[in-house]
Order: structure tokens, then sequence, then C-alpha cells
């Protein structure tokens, strides 16, 4: 593909750099935008009270007429969480493999998009043509089966984005990742290199997914006489086949509990990602007929999530199962960071009810560590490094380990959402930004909470709030009855009679001095009470409320 008229390709990240999660990435050629991923990434902690977190494609709408499509790397919520979002602003044709696909049509049945939205099931191997682009989905392996990486033709020259990926030679489902694939496009001459960042700090291999089926054997057989609850990844269907196979070889009946789990598992027996031998799944309800020793629990809640059904169990929170003494409950998965704590939690609750606890060595990462990172870079020969998925620091060992290959320090690019990159085979350079962000979603809501109803909740949350209530005569402004003061999250008001009375007073002067200077706008009056009674709580009691006057006229 010779470039004719010596346009350039823009890559625009909206979402996913400096962070783990939200994935999303326009690549542009003139009038053509083909966009990778669209996902989700869960709330910080200073978000209070909001559900999820989507990307901001306001540059997408704004250019809704070159927007050919969605491109689909995997099934996992950070690439397509967003899309039954996004999809009811912007209906564009969304393409993936299918297992893929199968996950996507989930979220569109709950959102009622099926009927709109245009899907189209891609097998590895084959190619898309969307406007300018060539888009070949390339086989590599992952935590959920039918990953893709993808080859992106364009007139300027081909990118490879590699979705996330490990090398596993010997995977438990299917065949293993495309290498002859990466190589032979390498050959024609690669432009440019999207690479997996999330273990660019790990040296070595990431061990095979089929490590973790030695390991569960080993603790059925170490465990013939228990219970076994094992909490793990909804969406790695793999690992939930390793713990079916472990079971039907122990003769035990397995149990599939938590609501991701139930879909996802059903999505995967349904489109043949799954293997289960007949007789091996039971329903929850029929758990009693069977013996402890014979029952197997597949659940999620491995990262300590409060409304997951392990968390629940541990909580004594659900309904249909109770942790006992005797019970083995095995974690396989490894702390998404930040949620160490909740996971710590979930395991103390559970250690106290009597539980053997297992959480070392049951899994594995589903990402490439260093050592698969050069073997890609070095089948691909990019002439421009662009890390991506993943916090700076790991951005930064990316770039690092494509220096160490010989890639030059100026060619390597570690963009911030939003930035616009125009490559061509001459250059790259960063050439201007799009508005990006995070919308949030709180219940219904999309995009309706913001920093300002956030900052109210933070105000709210650490200081509470005092409502001032006063009748105030037309025209004269007299006081007529009030103020009276209500407070929520403040001080505990029976034991601080004094505190409110002397308030009581601080409002009343308030009201005086505005009425010896013959204020009259309501507005004026009110920023004066709350001002000045401010100023008495913070003096008596070091914390700043929210105060809201409010009046009454007769």
């Amino acid at each position: 593909m010779k470039n004719v008229n010596n346009s350039k390709l823009k890559i625009i990240p909206l979402g996913g750099l400096e962070q783990i999660g939200m994935n999303i990435t326009a690549f542009e050629f003139e009038d053509s935008i083909v966009v990778v991923d669209c996902g989700l990434s869960f709330p910080e902690n200073d978000m209070l009270g909001i559900d999820l977190v989507i990307p901001d494609i306001t540059y997408l709408k704004n250019n809704v007429e070159k927007v050919k499509g969605f491109v689909i790397t995997h099934g996992h919520e950070d690439h397509i969480g967003a899309l039954p979002y996004v999809l009811k602003e912007l209906n564009v044709p969304v393409y993936a493999t299918k297992l893929t696909i199968g996950l996507i049509e989930n979220k569109l049945k709950e959102h009622n998009l099926m009927k709109s939205v245009k899907r189209k099931v891609v097998k590895h191997g084959q190619s898309i043509n969307l406007g300018a682009f060539r888009i070949e989905f390339i086989k590599t392996n992952h935590s959920i089966a039918d990953a893709s990486a993808l080859a992106i033709y364009s007139p300027a020259g081909i990118v490879i984005h590699t979705g996330d990926f490990k090398v596993d030679y010997t995977p438990v489902f299917g065949d293993a990742i495309d290498l002859q694939r990466f190589g032979e496009i390498g050959k024609k001459g690669v432009l440019a290199l999207m690479c997996d960042s999330t273990n660019a700090e790990r040296p070595g291999f990431t061990m095979s997914e089929r490590t973790v089926g030695k390991t569960f054997d080993n603790i059925f057989a170490e465990h013939r006489n228990t219970r076994l609850i094992i909490a793990t990844f909804a969406s790695n269907v793999d690992r939930v086949q390793q713990i079916i196979n472990s079971a039907y070889k122990f003769g035990r009946k397995v149990i599939v509990e938590g609501r991701s789990m139930v879909n996802v598992i059903g999505t995967a027996s349904e489109l043949g990602y799954l293997n289960v031998p007949e007789n091996t799944l039971i329903e929850i309800d029929q758990m009693k007929n069977y013996p402890d020793e014979q029952l197997v629990l597949i659940t999620t809640g491995s990262q300590g999530e409060s409304m997951a059904a392990l968390s629940r169990m541990a909580a004594n929170m659900h309904r249909k199962v109770q942790i006992k003494p005797g019970d083995t409950v095995i974690f396989s998965s490894s702390a998404i960071p930040g949620n160490e704590k909740a996971i710590s939690n979930v395991i103390n609750e559970l250690s106290m009810k009597g539980a053997d606890v297992i959480f070392q060595d049951v899994h594995v990462s589903g990402h490439a560590c260093q050592e698969e990172i050069k073997l890609i870079y070095s089948l691909v020969h990019p002439k421009y490094a662009i890390p991506v998925h993943g916090e700076y620091r790991h951005l930064k060992a990316q770039a690092g380990i494509a220096e160490s290959l010989g890639i030059p320090k100026d060619n390597i690019f570690i963009l911030t959402s939003g930035d616009v990159l125009e490559l061509d085979n001459q250059s790259a350079r960063v050439t201007g930004h799009v508005p990006t962000g995070a919308i949030l979603v709180d219940g219904l809501g999309v995009g309706d909470v913001g920093n300002i109803v956030l900052r109210d909740r933070q105000h709210l949350a650490e200081d509470g709030i005092m409502i001032v209530v006063m009748t105030l005569e037309r025209y004269s402004n007299q006081l007529l009855a009030g103020p009276d003061i209500v407070s929520r999250g403040f001080v505990y008001v029976r034991e601080s009679e004094s505190l409110m009375e002397e308030a009581r007073r601080v409002v009343e002067n308030a009201l005086d001095n505005c009425m010896k200077k013959h204020i009259t706008d309501w507005g004026k009056i009110k920023n004066t009470v709350k001002d000045d009674l401010s100023d008495f709580l913070w003096k008596r009691t070091k914390r700043s409320p929210m105060i809201l006057p409010i009046i009454m006229e007769v």
C-alpha cells in the first residue's frame, strides 16, 4: 500500500493510557476513522457513589460521518464495557471474534440495542475493509479465549496493535498465538507497534495457563474431604474449564455462582468454548443433595467486590451459601492494584468463619512479561514503538525494552489520552490534542454527575450538612419564625444542644445586621448567614459543613 497523496495516519488514544482500563483508540486516515476497543474503568476511591466510568467520545461524535466501526480485540470489560453506552450515541457496526461478539450481545440485550446495532463475527486470519483501512485479526493468547491482535493496514503503513496478550505455547483451549503471522507482517515492514505494557516491569516469561490446572489437581487431591469454593474472574473461561476438569477427575459436582459468572459460562458453553462433561454442573438449589466432599463452587468476588458472591458469603449475606469450618476457599486471581485492602478483609472474614483460605500460586497472568514483549518486537521490527495498556510506569518500562532492542529513543512515543500522533514512513510527531476524559455513570444517569457534584459529595462525606430555615415577612423582611437548624452528618444534635443554640443566635445576629443595613436582597441575606455561621462553626469545631440557608416568605 503506497501512500500516494502524502496524508499521514493519525493515532488518537481516547482512553486507556496512564491507567489500567477504559481502552479506546481511534485510527484516522483522511475521511476514515476506525476505533479499536471501547472499554470502561471502575471508579477511583474518590468517586463517591459512581458505578462505572466510560470514555468521552466527543471527538468521535464530532466526526461521526468518518467513523466506520468498532473493532474489538477481546471480551474483557476494560475493552467492551462502554460499548452499550457509546453505541446509543454513535451507532456504527462492531467487529470481533465469536466469543467476544457473544459477550457484547449479552450487554446489548440488557440495553435493548440488539435490533439497532450491526455486529459481524470475524475469524482469526480474516480481514475486513473499513474505509481506507484493512484490518486483519491475528490469533493471540490471553486470560479470555478468542483474543486477537490487529494488523491495521493504512495507505501510510501498517500498525500492529497487540491487544492484551501473552505467549502461551500450550493454551487450554484452541491454538497458540500465531507468531508466524507476526513474523510475516514484520517482513513486509511495520510502521508502528502498539504493545500491551501491563507486565512490562516483570522479567522472564508468563507461565502457561495450563500450569494452573496442575495446581488445581494438587489442591483437589489434598482436600478430598472438604467443600471447595474457588473465586476467579468470570471472564477467564480457560480457568473455569480447568476447575471443571479437576472436578470431573475427582468426582465432584460443580455449582456456578455470581451473575457475571453465570452469564459468561452460559455464553462460552453455547458457543463451544467450554467443554462441560454431562451431569457435572448442578443448580445451587441441588447443593443440599450432595455431601460437601462432592462439591465445588466457582464464584465471582476474587477482588473483594462488596456485592460479588464471595463477599456476600463471607459477610453472611448470601441466601444460599453459608461458609462453615472446614470449607476450603481458593483465590484464583491476583489483586488488581487498589483492591488489596478489600481482598484482605474478605480473607479475614472467611478465616474467622473457620475456612481454610489458599491464595498462593493458583493464578497466572494473562499479560506478557519482558521476554514475550521482546519476542513480539523482534518478529515485528517496527519503525516506531507506542506502548499502550498501562499506567505511566508500565508504559515507561515498555519504552525501556524497545530502546534496549535498538529502537531509537526519538521513535518511541509515550502518549497520554487525547494526544494526536501523526505518522508516516518519514516522520512521527504529536501534533495536537482532542478532548478526552471520564464520563461518570451513576445508576441510570450517564454524565450527569460531574466534578462539582463529586466535590459536594466529598464535602458532605467529610463535614456533613446544616440546613437553616427561616420565615421572613414579605417587604419588611422581619423574622417571623425560626431560624430552625437541621443538621445531618455534622454533630449528634442531642449531645450538642448548646452548640446548636449558639448557632441559632449567630444566625439571628446575622439577620439583624442585614436589617440594620437595609439589605433586602435574599441572595445577600443567605450569603451573610452562610458566612457568619461558617466562621462560627469553624472556630468552635474546626469543621466546615455544607450550609444551606432556606428563606420562606409570608
